[in-house]
């Protein structure tokens, strides 16, 4: 019985090769692979000192969800990777603190504040690490098309749930 019995008779009727074997695995396992990348979610690595200390400086891997519909689950808080405006090659996670018809401060430091509003189909996104992070005050609102997903778990070193932060965003109140 050949090693590639398990396989089944098709390819033990056509005289399955290593290299035909490969392919028959591979193709199938590329193409699950690639689907569940593109509409379920990711892996990917975040660096940098701009969400400090939500994240490490030093490097996290985040899973980031792009189920049917996330854009519409989508609240201010949560963590997002989007594709940086200004180089098409690089990608980011930032804070979303604004949705479409908000009104932002800029740079609440100044003396003079400069407010934007925030137009339809676009988002403001803000890293935690205010003074060290290239984001909207640079970029200006972000169109929802750059965005790649909603971040929802850190997965090493330190396994946890991201959960959204608009507890600690500033200048948000409630109603009561």
């Amino acid at each position: 019985m050949s090693r590639f019995a398990q396989f089944g008779p098709k390819l033990r009727q056509y005289g399955a090769s290593s290299a035909r074997m490969f392919l028959y695995c591979a193709i199938p396992t590329a193409c699950f692979i690639h689907t569940v990348f593109d509409y379920a979610g990711e892996i990917t690595p975040s660096y940098g000192p701009s969400m400090l200390p939500t994240l490490n400086m030093a490097g996290d891997m985040l899973m980031i969800e792009r189920l049917p519909g996330w854009r519409k689950r989508l609240r201010v808080g949560d963590l997002v990777a989007f594709t940086t405006p200004y180089d098409p090659g690089r990608r980011a996670v930032k804070r979303l603190l604004a949705e479409a018809g908000d009104t932002v401060c800029v740079d609440p430091k100044s003396k003079h504040p400069a407010f934007v509003l925030v137009p339809k189909g676009h988002v403001w996104l803000q890293g935690d690490n205010y003074n060290n992070s290239t984001d909207s005050r640079v970029y200006g609102p972000i169109p929802l098309g750059l965005l790649h997903g909603r971040v929802t778990w850190c997965v090493w070193p330190s396994p946890r749930r991201i959960s959204n932060g608009a507890d600690i965003l500033p200048g948000r109140f409630s109603d009561s």
